[in-house]
């Protein structure tokens, strides 16, 4: 048990260095690491509008911030983690979670695609999208560019 705890003891110590630094780290780490691993924070690579709604999700599910430090934050993954060169996420092959985190999807409306999905087969189209139940296809609208059938 002691060698268990020294050994994530030595991870969440270690983990800060993979930040660079630069304004805005000391907020990035200490509001991450709150509520996950601060590996996971920097795991998914985006653009500043990506980051701006990841941000504003783990607001709504409680990370406390001021303005000014949530400012800081945003600035400082946008520019030490801009986002890969992404490829277009296949709607017909995609997982919920890749569906979640590629197209800023709730949880829910994820599973609610992949179900409809498996039960009524491949989209063929971006309209056979506004069948599924509870979808906000305003969201799939404002990121078709990054969707391939």
């Amino acid at each position: 048990m002691a060698l268990l705890t020294l050994v994530f003891s030595t991870m969440l110590l270690a983990q800060p260095q993979q930040f660079p630094e630069g304004e805005g780290r000391e907020e990035t780490v200490r509001l991450c690491k709150g509520c996950h691993e601060l590996e996971r924070s920097i795991s998914k690579r985006q653009d500043r509008d990506g980051w701006h709604a990841t941000l504003t999700k783990m607001v709504a599910l409680g990370t406390k911030g001021t303005d000014r430090e949530l400012a800081l934050v945003l600035d400082y993954l946008a520019k030490h983690f801009p986002a890969d060169a992404i490829p277009p996420l296949n709607i017909n092959e995609a997982s919920a979670i890749e569906l979640e985190s590629r197209l800023s999807l709730k949880r829910s409306q994820a599973a609610a695609l992949v179900s409809y999905r498996e039960k009524n087969g491949k989209f063929k189209t971006l309209e056979d999208l506004k069948k599924v139940p509870n979808l906000d296809f305003a969201k799939i609208e404002e990121r078709k560019e990054r969707i391939v059938f």
